[in-house]
């Protein structure tokens, strides 16, 4: 996503908020920070929500507008196969550990982006592999999405103890921003003596700031509603098996199939074994949703950058033959290269059949 991105928020935000100019609905790297600085007040821009539509919750009983009264909150939209979020999660998690004994509630509100994600054990198991312990509303059905007017994964709301809005942030960054305001609505509500000091996060994996000077490959679903820059010969076909072929080159930013594919509006099926994605790209880390169609199976796959073995430039989810197996439907780190960056060819081949793919995220 740019970084000059503008957003839009629904009738609950004062004016100053309104301001703001829409896009559309989607996930947000790094940001144009629109936020009051820190040293000003901070403004009211509205009033906690409802989170009674959360279909179910995680690490926490049901927890309520009244019941988190006297508190400060910190709400964050997301979904665990946004690399944006994940990016995020690890200030998020520090400032959870950091501020919980001076009063901070962390909420993560999972709002599912793909239909795999409302499946609660995958949510269960990513967020314990994230080591998330905070309190988690399962939020299928959007019912919290809409009570805030949300945009964006990530989106975080921070709520003083009068339970108003006082700070929001969309997408990455700000963070010294954020912790800013948490420190200011804990310091006003009287619970102790809060420090200046900024939490120190060692983000590693998945978690890792995006080299943003060398990202030139925006995100890119591979589902038929939202595709761009499909380059294989012939139109993509909605919900029909067809043999696919991919050009001899491809322009930066085009991808490509090659072998029987079923294009969806979500998400792309592979039927037979052998296929292949290709795509050129310009950034340090290629990323794929992705996941075995059915459940308890696996696919094997092959990953080539520039027609050789991704071993030199292996993502965390390649081993050292450039090879992997998908085993779960998820965000799976290809590559990851060193300096200097350019622009590579990519190829992914699935050695079996069943795997479903759904979006490009870089970094």
């Amino acid at each position: 996503m740019s970084e000059e991105i503008n957003h839009n928020r629904r009738s609950f935000l004062t004016t100053t908020v309104q301001t703001i100019a829409a896009t559309q609905i989607g996930r947000l790297g790094r940001t144009k920070q629109h936020a009051t600085p820190a040293t000003a007040e901070l403004p009211i821009e509205g009033e906690l929500p409802s989170l009674v539509g959360a279909t179910r919750w995680l690490n926490s009983q049901p927890l309520t507008v009244d019941g988190l009264g006297g508190k400060v909150v910190l709400i964050n939209f997301w979904t665990y196969t946004c690399i944006n979020w994940l990016r995020q999660l690890p200030y998020v998690r520090a400032w959870a550990e950091k501020y919980k004994d001076q009063g901070l509630t962390v909420i993560g509100v999972h709002t599912p982006e793909f239909e795999f994600e409302k499946n609660i054990d995958n949510v269960r198991r990513s967020s314990t592999e994230m080591r998330i312990d905070y309190p988690i509303a399962v939020d299928n059905d959007y019912a919290v999405w809409r009570a805030f007017g949300n945009h964006y994964w990530p989106a975080l709301y921070f709520i003083d103890m009068q339970g108003r809005i006082r700070h929001h942030q969309f997408g990455e960054g700000g963070y010294e921003q954020s912790e800013r305001a948490i420190q200011q609505l804990l310091s006003e509500s009287g619970t102790g003596r809060v420090g200046q000091e900024m939490v120190e996060v060692d983000a590693r994996g998945f978690e890792a700031a995006a080299d943003w000077n060398s990202l030139k490959s925006p995100e890119n679903y591979l589902g038929y509603e939202r595709t761009e820059n499909f380059a294989s010969s012939g139109s993509a076909v909605l919900n029909k098996p067809r043999l696919y072929t991919a050009p001899a080159q491809l322009q930066r930013n085009q991808w490509a199939l090659s072998g029987d594919w079923t294009i969806g509006r979500q998400a792309i099926v592979l039927n037979k074994s052998g296929g292949r994605i290709a795509y050129r790209f310009h950034a340090r880390d290629l990323h794929l949703v992705m996941g075995p169609a059915e459940r308890g199976t696996s696919v094997r796959f092959r990953v080539l950058v520039d027609g050789q073995p991704a071993v030199a430039v292996r993502g965390l989810d390649v081993d050292v033959r450039g090879e992997g197996t998908a085993t779960e439907q998820r965000l799976y780190q290809l590559v990851r290269q060193p300096q200097p960056i350019r622009d590579r060819q990519f190829e992914i081949e699935f050695l079996d059949s069943g795997v479903e793919a759904f979006a490009f995220t870089f970094g």
